[in-house]
């Protein structure tokens, strides 16, 4: 029987933020007050809205990547050169004409809102059961104590289909469509680190994927709160769909924490912790986070491709020398992210326990 993730953990039942945020709130519960986590709201920082890439002009913009020229023969070299620089230096990205149906991006967005707008009883239908992390809740709680971000959450697995509980007919359709996104850019990865087709081929044409759908609600004290902890993903690739309008999402560049502002009809799109692993150091998956505001709520979707759960990870040979011994130890991809699932989401703790200590650094 293959490993799954459906049971790698469970989260504890917290109150339901999107109910809290409708009372009159002046102030936040003190389970949501985050002071150690110093939330600056920065200016959104506006990318260029060229669908043509380039690096960014500053240090405070996200690369744009163009799949057309990354699959065109003509501007292919230069523009798998650009992936190859976003994903050293930054672990971000925003993907311009991906060729996934506008239509059906839409749908999912609709659907999106209208899950989040059910009402509580009927979202409660829908809630986590106790040892399985699938379902409406919140992730990565694991003590009565621990703070809370002012966010709700609905996280299902979408493949392999043996492993889906929930059928959502749009999202069964997108999620299959960024499956095969996602596996041409690690693929493409692979051929900028010069790895061998074959492992790409071997860890991920069955892997795993899985969504996350965000709800961060108004906060009346946004400056105190966090909607999703600073951390890296577990996975190897995540692709995040903005349903509205609303921004929040940050990452750390350098140490500083820089606003993301989508572009329409592209996709932000992130390395994980499995990806650094690969590459051995050579790409990095890099700490993000969720702000909220006091105005209106934010919505996303991230969906997560994972190598397959019966398999392991561990550097690509290909990436091995003398010069760069392995930095990380081999491990089965169910320990991996099971280990992941069942902590509390800070940083980058679950990749720092994989690390070989060696006197050479990344």
């Amino acid at each position: 029987m293959e490993a799954t993730l459906s049971h790698a953990g469970s989260s504890l039942q917290v109150p339901c933020v999107q109910e809290l945020a409708k009372q009159a709130l002046s102030r936040v519960p003190e389970r949501y007050v985050r002071p150690e986590l110093d939330v600056v709201h920065v200016a959104s920082i506006t990318s260029s809205s060229s669908s043509s890439s380039s690096f960014p002009s500053s240090s405070s913009q996200v690369p744009i990547i163009d799949m057309t020229k990354l699959l065109s023969p003509e501007f292919h070299a230069s523009e798998l050169h650009m992936l190859d620089y976003a994903c050293k230096h930054w672990g971000f990205f925003q993907l311009v004409n991906h060729g996934v149906d506008s239509s059906l991006v839409e749908n999912v967005k609709r659907d999106v809102e209208d899950f989040f707008n059910l009402p509580i009883e009927e979202k409660k239908g829908f809630g986590q059961k106790e040892g399985d992390i699938e379902g409406y809740g919140q992730l990565f709680v694991v003590s009565k104590e621990q703070k809370l971000d002012w966010a709700d959450m609905f996280y299902c697995i979408t493949l392999p289909p043996e492993a889906r509980k929930p059928h959502l007919d749009n999202l069964d359709a997108y999620c299959k469509e960024l499956r095969k996104l996602a596996i041409k850019i690690i693929q493409l990865m692979g051929e900028a680190l010069n790895m061998e087709a074959k492992e790409i081929t071997e860890l991920f044409e069955e892997g795993h994927q899985s969504v996350r759908m965000n709800y961060y609600p108004p906060c009346p004290e946004p400056d105190k709160v966090i909607g999703l902890n600073p951390h890296s993903d577990v996975s190897a690739l995540t692709i995040l769909l903005q349903i509205n309008e609303m921004e929040g999402l940050q990452i750390k560049n350098n140490g500083n924490w820089i606003p993301v502002t989508p572009l329409p009809n592209a996709f932000v799109i992130n390395l994980g912790d499995t990806l650094q692993i690969l590459s051995n150091g050579i790409y990095q998956s890099i700490e993000h986070r969720a702000i909220v505001n006091s105005k209106k709520e934010r919505m996303s979707m991230a969906t997560f491709l994972a190598p397959k759960m019966d398999g392991t990870i561990g550097p690509s040979p290909k990436l091995v020398t003398p010069e760069r011994p392995a930095l990380y130890k081999r491990v089965a991809v169910s320990d991996f992210y099971n280990g992941f699932f069942s902590r509390e989401l800070k940083g980058k703790s679950n990749i720092d326990l994989m690390r070989i200590h060696t006197p050479q650094s990344e």
